[in-house]
């Protein structure tokens, strides 16, 4: 099993650098597959339980914006980032409800708020490495997102290992620490610095204490909350992984928990920050 984890991840790391160096449009369309894929695990995951049917086809529609932000770069059209999210809104408020009183003998208003509340999960904030993407230094930037959620969970299991003795959230995840999870933090801040010192020194990007700080801060709690949200989803819904399309790693939101809670997070760090 090591051995395949292994694996799957240099291969999965050699198309990540891939897909980043390759342009925001390829971004643009990669992303908008995975988070087909990955609202296809949450609404078969959410269908396991007693009576609950997501309405799928609303559900998929949605990432047809995401597919839209990805292709502006095209220089086909331009889009209003308020105005596509507002239109985006109220077309699956409508369609949902729509299904609600056309198919009222399959679906409900609890299938419709599970149905929402995937597309805000997965595709909504899946958008924002294409966000990060397309900024100035965009593919540098992006790696922060990465750095924040996968070198959180590196230094969580690594202190997690050796110094963990305190349980924090044993019901969800028997294997979480008090220690793993301070040493994810403090160890996200310390990588934050080491990208800021390699950025600065190679890319000319610079970024300041306060961002790398509050990236740090900010990336090391709220990564892990990711982790922990999809522990306590998966186990509700009684499942081991959402799929198994990564082998040894699960399915695309086994690996992507932590980032679709960080990339939010580092898009408006970013910009508050001005940087």
């Amino acid at each position: 099993m090591l051995k395949t984890r292994v694996i799957s991840a240099l291969v999965g790391l050699i198309l990540l650098i891939a897909v980043l160096y390759l342009g925001s449009i390829v971004l643009g369309v990669v992303v908008s597959i995975i988070a087909a894929i990955g609202l296809y695990e949450f609404y078969n995951s959410a269908a396991k339980l007693k009576n609950i049917h997501p309405i799928k086809p609303v559900g998929y529609l949605s990432i047809i914006p995401l597919l839209l932000l990805g292709l502006e770069e095209t220089g086909w059209y331009r889009l209003d980032l308020g105005i596509l999210t507002g239109i985006s809104v109220c077309v699956v408020i409508f369609l949902s409800m729509a299904f609600i009183v056309f198919g009222h003998k399959r679906y409900n208003i609890i299938d419709a708020c599970v149905t929402a509340f995937g597309i805000a999960y997965v595709p909504f904030l899946m958008s924002f490495l294409i966000l990060i993407r397309k900024m100035d230094f965009g593919i540098l930037l992006i790696w922060l997102i990465f750095i924040g959620a996968w070198g959180t969970d590196t230094m969580a299991y690594t202190f997690g290992r050796l110094f963990g003795k305190r349980k924090i959230v044993p019901e969800i995840s028997k294997n979480k620490t008090m220690a793993g999870a301070i040493g994810g933090i403090l160890g996200c801040v310390a990588l934050m610095f080491v990208f800021g010192l390699i950025s600065r020194s190679f890319f000319g990007l610079e970024l300041s204490t306060a961002a790398l700080v509050l990236l740090g801060l900010f990336c090391g709690v709220i990564s892990q909350i990711g982790d922990w949200s999809a522990s306590a989803v998966k186990r509700y819904v009684n499942v081991k992984d959402y799929g198994s399309i990564m082998p040894g790693h699960g399915g695309v939101l086994d690996r992507f928990d932590s980032i679709l809670f960080v990339a939010p997070v580092v898009y408006y760090v970013i910009v508050v920050c001005n940087i």
